[in-house]
C-alpha cells in the first residue's frame, strides 16, 4: 500500500532527545551525570536477584525501563520482573506471531496509530472496539496488536520519556463485545496498558461510550488503582472536552480534529522495512517471514 504524499509513518530512534523532550526527561529525574551509574545499578540488581532473565541488558535496553519509572531503580527492576512474567504467562501474544498477519485490524479500522504527535509530543493510538467482530477476529489478535505497538513504541527514546495516549472509541459497542470482557481479559488489558510494559500510557480517553460500556466497566473498576483512575478521561460525544487534553491538530476529523486517519497497516508495512525494529522483534519471539499470497 503506497504511503500518502507528505505523511511519514516512521519511528524516530535517535538517542539525542529534542530540547523540549530533554527538559521533560530532566524533570522526571534523568541526569546525564548519573545515567551510567543508575543503569549499572539496575544491571547489578538483575544479576543479584535473578527473578527474571532479560534477553538484553545493554544500556539502550535498560534505559527504557528506568525512564518508564522515572529513574527509580527499584521500580524499574520491579517493572522488568512483571514484564517478563507477563510474557511468560502469555506466549501466544508474541511467540511465532508474524506482525503482518495482524493487518486485518487495520483493514477493519479497529486500530489506527497517527503519524502525528500531540501538543506534548506523544503518540496517539485509537482503538475502535465497536468495529471489532469477535466472530471474525479472535480477541487474542487484539492483544497481539496492542503488545506489538507498545513493544515498538518503547524503542523510541522520545516515547520512552513522554509515554503515549490511547483513545478508546466505543461507538457501536454491543453486548456481544461486552461478553468477551471477562475479568481475566480485563486483567491482561490493564497489565498491557498500565503495569507490565516499559512504556507509559499517559492518558486514556473514552469516547462515544454508552450503557453497554457502563455495564462492562463494572468489571474493570475494582482492579483500578487511584493512579490508573487519574489517567482515565470520559468524554462521550463531547469533542470540546476531548480537545482540552488533545489539540485538534493531532486528531483525526472523526474526533473534531484536522487530520485524516490512516490504517494500522501503514505502520506494519513501514516496520517491516526497518532492520533495527525487525531484529528486536525477532529477539522477542516474533517472526518476519512474508505471508503466503491468497
Amino acid at each position: 500500500m503506497p504511503e500518502p504524499a507528505g505523511v511519514i509513518h516512521k519511528l524516530y530512534m535517535e538517542r539525542q532527545l529534542p530540547p523540549k523532550v530533554a527538559e521533560v526527561a530532566r524533570v522526571q529525574g534523568e541526569d546525564p551525570d548519573r545515567t551510567s551509574l543508575l543503569i549499572e545499578e539496575l544491571r547489578d540488581m538483575i544479576y543479584e536477584k535473578g527473578e527474571c532473565i532479560p534477553h538484553r541488558v545493554d544500556d539502550d535496553y535498560l534505559i527504557k525501563f528506568l525512564r518508564a519509572r522515572f529513574w527509580n531503580v527499584h521500580h524499574a527492576y520491579n517493572l522488568m520482573v512483571r514484564y517478563y512474567a507477563f510474557r511468560e504467562s502469555n506466549p501466544e501474544f508474541y511467540e511465532n506471531v508474524n506482525p503482518m498477519s495482524l493487518r486485518s485490524l487495520g483493514d477493519d479500522d479497529i486500530i489506527s496509530i497517527s503519524p502525528y504527535r500531540d501538543q506534548e509530543g506523544r503518540r496517539v493510538i485509537c482503538f475502535k472496539f465497536g468495529k471489532w467482530r469477535p466472530s471474525k477476529i479472535p480477541i487474542v489478535d487484539l492483544f497481539r496488536a496492542t503488545m506489538l505497538l507498545l513493544e515498538v513504541g518503547s524503542l523510541e527514546p522520545q516515547s520512552q520519556v513522554l509515554g503515549g495516549i490511547g483513545i478508546m472509541d466505543l461507538e457501536g459497542l454491543t453486548l456481544n463485545h461486552a461478553w468477551n470482557l471477562t475479568p481475566a481479559v480485563a486483567q491482561k488489558m490493564l497489565a498491557l496498558l498500565a503495569t507490565s510494559m516499559p512504556l507509559r500510557t499517559s492518558q486514556i480517553h473514552i469516547v462515544n461510550q454508552g450503557w453497554v460500556f457502563d455495564t462492562a466497566f463494572q468489571i474493570f473498576k475494582p482492579m483500578l488503582t487511584e493512579k490508573m483512575r487519574q489517567r482515565l478521561f470520559f468524554h462521550g460525544t463531547d469533542r470540546v472536552s476531548l480537545h482540552k487534553y488533545i489539540d485538534p491538530e493531532a486528531l483525526p476529523e472523526r474526533y473534531g480534529g484536522t487530520k485524516p486517519e490512516y490504517p494500522y497497516t501503514y505502520w506494519l508495512e513501514h516496520l517491516s522495512r526497518n532492520e533495527k525494529v525487525v531484529d528486536e522483534l525477532q529477539q522477542l519471539g516474533y517472526v518476519s517471514e512474508p505471508l503466503a499470497e491468497d
